[in-house]
């Protein structure tokens, strides 16, 4: 595949977990957290890009969270829980896309913060503004950024990408 391919990554951050005495990894979805993930879901298939491959968190509240959302699209892409996504450093999330497969050109990553807002401000080069100045008041639960970079995944890298939308279901 040529690497002048224009691809898509859309970094999700999970829905508004609970807090219950069981391991952070295990915590579930709280129930703002379970009406906000298919509210988001419904703005990414009605705005796009729609993934064709999903990587998620192996969190509870990643999982939960895709769950709910991805009925929301019209078809389910194929989705890999990837441990290395659960409270990854920003490096460690570029690393996980690097390994996107070249026929792959839209993805979508179910993690956490500071992880998502980390990576999504390291990755923009470049940004539209408005998108830009919602991304640095925060990344709240259940929000999404959108960027768009042409290349190989494996050229992915800092300042690489546009951030070309951000979205919360809180605004």
């Amino acid at each position: 595949m040529s690497v002048d391919v224009s691809r898509s990554i859309v970094l999700f951050r999970h829905a508004k977990a609970d807090w219950p005495e069981v391991p952070d990894h295990e915590r579930p979805l709280a129930e703002r957290g379970r009406r906000e993930a298919p509210e988001t879901g419904e703005w990414l298939a009605e705005h796009g890009p729609l993934p064709e491959l999903t990587l998620c968190s192996t969190a509870t509240r990643t999982r939960e969270t895709w769950k709910l959302a991805v009925h929301q699209f019209p078809r389910r892409p194929r989705t890999v829980y990837e441990e290395r996504l659960y409270e990854a450093p920003p490096g460690q999330i570029i690393e996980v896309l690097n390994e996107t497969p070249e026929d792959v050109e839209n993805v979508l990553v179910v993690g956490h913060n500071p992880g998502m807002q980390s990576v999504a401000g390291l990755l923009a080069g470049g940004a539209d503004q408005e998108a830009r100045a919602r991304l640095e008041r925060g990344f709240p639960t259940s929000a999404i950024a959108v960027l768009r970079f042409t290349g190989s995944w494996k050229s992915l890298e800092a300042g690489s990408a546009e951030l070309t939308d951000f979205w919360s279901p809180q605004e």
